[in-house]
């Protein structure tokens, strides 16, 4: 049973007749795939040390902020860097079908965010150890 709005096709409509078949997008070759792979490996890497580096960077970045304005300053700066490395991706011109053009912002989030954290949390501990005065890491 059809839907009462929607009318039967009409064998005799000469706009349908007219019509090309579509044609479906060629598969891409195996090389195609493997250079993609191997850019969004790349990028995973790249997002990997931008969060190891601006976890420590936001130790030194944020230490005359106080308090809980630190934590968001810091948190900040965690998407900045974050939306930079998109770009830095887009910039990679890795050429994704449509229908992936969201792995550019995927590929590693989950492993940025948690490199970073750790980071910045075993740094800001390491600068301030409570050790009598023996400290390497004190901030400028």
């Amino acid at each position: 049973m059809k839907h009462p709005k929607k009318k039967a096709p009409n064998p005799e409509d000469p706009k349908k007749n007219d019509e090309q078949p579509q044609v479906a997008p060629s598969a891409d070759s195996q090389d195609e795939i493997a250079r993609r792979k191997k850019l969004l490996d790349k990028l995973f890497w790249i997002r990997i040390g931008l969060a190891a580096l601006a976890g420590v960077a936001a130790t030194f970045l944020f230490e005359s902020v106080d308090g809980e304005e630190r934590r968001w300053a810091s948190i900040g700066f965690m998407i900045i860097v974050f939306i930079a490395s998109a770009v830095i991706g887009k910039g990679m011109k890795i050429g994704l079908p449509s229908s992936d053009r969201k792995k550019i912002v995927t590929t590693g989030i989950g492993s940025y965010v948690f490199i970073y954290l750790f980071m910045w949390i075993l740094s800001y501990t390491l600068v301030h150890l409570p050790s009598a005065g023996i400290n390497p890491l004190k901030p400028i």
